[in-house]
């Protein structure tokens, strides 16, 4: 099918295969537009409708006032009953939105329970020359749009002249010598490809990532020896080089207008298996010689956008204390993307050094590439793509990247630029504006020029500057020119979703973010009722994702503003968690947190901060490891307290008042091997047809011995780790060799599971002998092993390097689970050191690690200040914040929740109307809650009726584990539907 074939015939063979297995076990549905079906139509509604037509019938036959009065009553019963049912058909649907639903089920649910998804409908499109209605019109417009953005008719003559001139030298990327990342694809690299593909839709030949991940070994092999025949013998199919465009509207965007859309395209799915593969040996090549520079953040692991928000931020904040200038330009490179000139990107990887089958299969993937536009189910013509990158592949961010990056060397060292992407941002410091003026027009046409060389255009209306500065008196804003077009200076700019203002108060960013989020809690308040709806669990689900979220993004860095700017945001997380949890509107803030179990927002705000800076810290490449505030403006923000320190400033003081400046980050390396020789471990595992808790231990000790027998020529060594209330230790124990060592509390026991094995293995290092086992109880370290890839636990990724080192000075290493405290008695010394360990082992502590200690301290925080809360009605029930069940009945838990804070409609309503509290007329005391399940003698005889005893305690009521008879106590007395 693979092996003797033309490629293309290959890849028809291999994509009809794939395509009749699926025809022949999964179902298709109907392109049709089908009528939308009303969830809440019964037979009473259908029944009622039909008495309603038969009266209608006989007036109109008949029309006298006894029929108009018969038919007008039938008419009002139909409209009750259908308002009825869909009153109740909502009711079911949202209340069917449990803590057990599934994440696809919620927000689908979600989605349709807010008038997302929107019908479709055929635009229809005006151009200068006519007005296009009919699908195939509107398609080939819209195609032809698209073409005419990435043709060469977009380019400037002179770009074109030197893109004419340059193209006719080619380039040669053959080469005899064999380099590593030429070498065939091997299964682990086509495993991990399938494992990390999403379910996104299929290309023109209808193949899913589902169908290539339930293909057979022997498929699996096939397919694999169709890749390596593409990549050795360099030609790409013909197939794969065709796209299908979806146009989506962009927001806000006039639909006649053909420019206004967004190409969506989908591409073949075995195409991208192989492009994933092909990246992540570009990216490893990439970022082991260092070829994208420290402030491209884009597409990169370990980066983010806040990366680049958050260097603004400090270059900002330093300008400011030494009361200097700072002006940022932010560029607006037009269609980058799709304008990216292809002989450039080949020239720049020729220039990084890559040669042979890497570097000429990206020249295949690029060549030829071609479109059709999708409008329903009418496909368009089909459409040349000359330039720019294809939408849609794996391989077009990175590609991108390359080429975009050394536009960042053509900066001078006076000014500082970054890049996420391509959106491009260069500032320049100083305090007289005409130098600052001087040097940026300087760098704007160094920019231009290489734009030029490049392909890309900068468009001086659309990108804009800002001038930073809190400096008394006028100053003049700076006229810097792209062409002689002036760059617009402007008060606050939206900078990869923060907003910036010249004096860097963020408050027109917490303002634009409230109201966002405002608007998003109408999501909450449709899925919620206080009788009905959503639990409490789905909706905090629901809160997190759609509204929490935009919170906490970049709120490390707008976390700098003054505490009455930041209480701005703090009503929307109080209205959303009152929804959530359906409390009395007069419930206080701090018992909300508490019952829902979600931070306050400066709480959540110093866990974000530190969560980034240890994680800034963990990657040795991250520019921040080289950025460092200076003794010099130390001494200025000792001497100047008012001003707002930078990041790195900020967070040492949360670090030291937290303890946490003794602790030393782990390094990451995502480089440490390449994709395509990834080491592979097996283990042992003599128990692996016993269960512990099944088998008697003698047994297990029995099935050991016999183990020890078949390898009785290698030297066991036993590793252990443990943890407990303070202390964190790892043991080695080998004949009558005893090692123990002490961890940092932080570390998890898993990571002292891993160092036990790392020390084991640093000893036998040092040993004259070649064969030993190493014995461990914890399955997870190993199970890491074997499915070993850069984002695996840094110890676990240096025992893997140690295990090579070793296998290459031809040592015999085997690692072997055993079950722990069955009577192993390796496995039981090596616990005794574990436990009794003192020695302390100089250990950097792996971030994940860290994170969950920074977790515990803040929780410890929250802790001590709601211990502090003695006269909180809810500190009475839950003196100790953590999750409690919630009641899977709506109704029921909002009652709960309310008689737990205190406040209800019965005993707090008068706040809301500014009344006198409601009194007891027997005990003439203010109504509350402990007053009325607790003290009120009035109730001693209902009380003994229903909890058998009149003398309680409110947390016995309403804990953790509240009364069974808690809401018929209520109801008896009348108090159940006034809560």
């Amino acid at each position: 099918m693979v092996q003797d074939r033309d490629i293309n015939d290959s890849v028809h063979n291999v994509t009809t295969s794939i395509v009749d297995a699926a025809d022949s076990a999964i179902p298709k549905s109907g392109t049709s537009q089908r009528k939308m079906s009303k969830p809440w139509w019964n037979k009473e509604c259908q029944s009622s409708y039909r008495e309603q037509r038969k009266l209608w019938g006989i007036f109109r036959r008949y029309p006298t006032t006894e029929n108009l009065i018969a038919f007008k009553r039938a008419r009002a019963i139909a409209r009750r009953v259908r308002r009825h049912s869909q009153r109740e058909s909502w009711i079911r649907y949202v209340s069917s939105i449990t803590s057990s639903t599934t994440s696809q089920q919620l927000w689908r649910k979600v989605k349709a329970a807010n008038s997302l998804y929107r019908e479709f409908s055929i635009p229809i499109l005006e151009t200068a020359n006519a007005v296009h209605s009919s699908p195939v019109e509107v398609a080939n417009v819209i195609g032809h749009s698209f073409a005419s953005v990435s043709s060469s008719d977009s380019y400037s003559a002179k770009f074109l002249a030197t893109k004419n001139r340059s193209e006719q030298t080619p380039i040669n990327f053959r080469c005899r010598q064999p380099l590593p990342y030429n070498c065939d694809f091997d299964m682990w690299e086509l495993r991990k490809a399938l494992s990390l593909a999403k379910n996104t839709s299929p290309g023109s030949d209808g193949i899913t990532y589902d169908m290539l991940r339930h293909l057979s070994e022997d498929s699996l092999v096939s397919l694999l020896y169709l890749f390596n025949r593409i990549w050795r013998e360099h030609v790409f199919p013909s197939q794969w080089q065709e796209a299908i465009v979806i146009p989506i509207l962009k927001p806000g965007k006039d639909p006649k207008n053909p420019l206004h859309y967004r190409p969506i395209a989908l591409t073949s799915c075995l195409c991208k298996t192989l492009e994933r593969m092909v990246n992540a040996r570009l990216v490893y090549q990439l970022e082991k010689n260092q070829c994208i520079p420290p402030f491209q953040s884009g597409f990169r692991k370990g980066r983010s956008t806040v990366d680049n928000i958050l260097l603004l931020e400090s270059q900002i904040r330093s300008a400011f204390v030494r009361r200097n200038h700072l002006v940022s330009i932010f560029f607006d490179i037009e269609k980058a993307y799709d304008r990216t000139w292809r002989y450039g990107i080949l020239r720049t990887l020729f220039d990084y050094g890559l040669r042979g089958n890497l570097p000429l299969f990206i020249k295949m993937f690029l060549n030829f590439r071609s479109f059709k536009v999708r409008v329903g189910s009418i496909l368009s013509s089909s459409f040349i793509q000359y330039e720019g990158v294809p939408q849609g592949s794996i391989l077009s961010p990175t590609l991108f990247i390359c080429h975009i990056s050394p536009i960042l060397s053509h900066l001078q060292p006076s000014v500082h630029g970054s890049l996420y992407v391509d959106d491009l941002q260069i500032s320049c410091e100083g305090s007289s504006m005409r130098i600052i003026e001087r040097r940026l027009q300087t760098a704007v046409n160094n920019l231009v020029t290489w734009c030029d060389a490049n392909g890309h255009s900068i468009s001086a209306s659309k990108s804009c500057c800002v001038h930073f500065c809190r400096k008394r008196g006028l100053h003049p804003d700076p006229d810097i020119r792209i062409r002689n077009t002036s760059i617009p200076v402007v008060p606050d700019v939206r900078f990869l979703g923060v907003i910036f203002d010249r004096q860097l108060t963020f408050l027109p960013h917490i303002l634009h973010l409230r109201r966002k989020c405002e608007k998003s809690l109408n999501i909450l308040k449709v899925l919620s009722n206080t009788s009905w709806g959503a639990d409490r669990t789905s909706l905090l689900r629901v809160y997190q994702s759609v509204i929490l979220s935009r919170i906490d993004f970049g709120c490390v860095v707008y976390g700098s503003a003054c505490k009455t700017t930041l209480r701005k945001l703090d009503p929307v997380h109080h209205n959303a968690l009152r929804i959530c949890c359906g409390a009395f509107r007069t419930s206080p803030v701090k018992s909300l947190y508490v019952i829902c179990n979600q931070l306050p927002l400066a709480l959540r705000r110093l866990k974000l901060s530190l969560y980034y800076h240890f994680k800034m810290s963990s990657l040795p490449s991250h520019p921040s490891q080289n950025i460092n505030t200076s003794p010099s403006l130390r001494r200025l923000y000792s001497a100047r307290p008012s001003f707002i320190r930078t990041f790195s400033e900020r967070v040492k003081v949360f670090i030291e008042e937290l303890g946490l400046h003794d602790l030393d980050v782990q390094q990451r390396n995502f480089i440490k091997f390449p994709p395509w020789n990834i080491p592979r471990f097996i283990y042992h595992n003599p128990f692996a047809s016993y269960s512990k808790s099944n088998t008697c231990p003698i047994v297990l000790q029995r099935i050991f011995a016999f183990h020890r027998c078949q390898y009785e020529d290698y030297i066991p060594i036993y590793t252990d780790g443990s943890k407990g209330t303070g202390y964190v230790g790892c043991g080695v124990v080998s004949n009558d060799i005893r090692h123990s060592y002490r961890l940092d509390s932080s570390c998890s026991v898993y990571t002292a599971e891993a160092v036990a094995i790392y020390c084991a293995l640093r000893l036998v290092e040092t040993s004259s002998s070649r064969k030993f086992v190493v014995y461990t109880d914890s399955k997870s370290v190993l199970e890491t092993l074997v499915h070993l890839d850069d984002k695996s636990h840094p110890i676990v990724i240096e025992i893997a390097g140690i295990i090579c080192q070793l296998y290459s000075k031809g040592y015999d290493i085997k690692l072997c689970w055993i079950p722990s405290h069955v009577g192993i008695l390796g496995n039981e010394q090596a616990d005794s050191a574990a436990r009794s360990a003192t020695n302390p082992l100089q250990l950097a502590v792996p971030f994940e690690d860290i994170r969950r200690h920074i977790l515990m301290l803040i929780h410890q925080t929250w802790q001590e200040s709601w211990s502090l809360q003695i006269n909180n009605k809810l500190h009475s029930v839950k003196p100790i914040i953590g999750e409690w069940p919630v009641f899977p009945v709506r109704r029921a838990d909002v009652r709960l929740t309310r008689l737990r804070i205190g406040h209800t409609r019965f005993t707090h309503r008068h706040l809301l109307f500014g009344e006198g509290a409601p009194e007891c007329p027997s005990c003439h005391v203010p109504y509350s809650i402990h007053h009325i399940l607790i003290d009120c003698p009035v109730f001693d005889h209902h009380r003994r009726t229903f909890f058998h005893s009149s003398v309680l305690k409110l947390s016995d009521m309403v804990g953790e584990t509240p009364h069974h008879n808690l809401f018929a106590f209520l109801r008896h007395i009348g108090l159940l539907h006034h809560i």
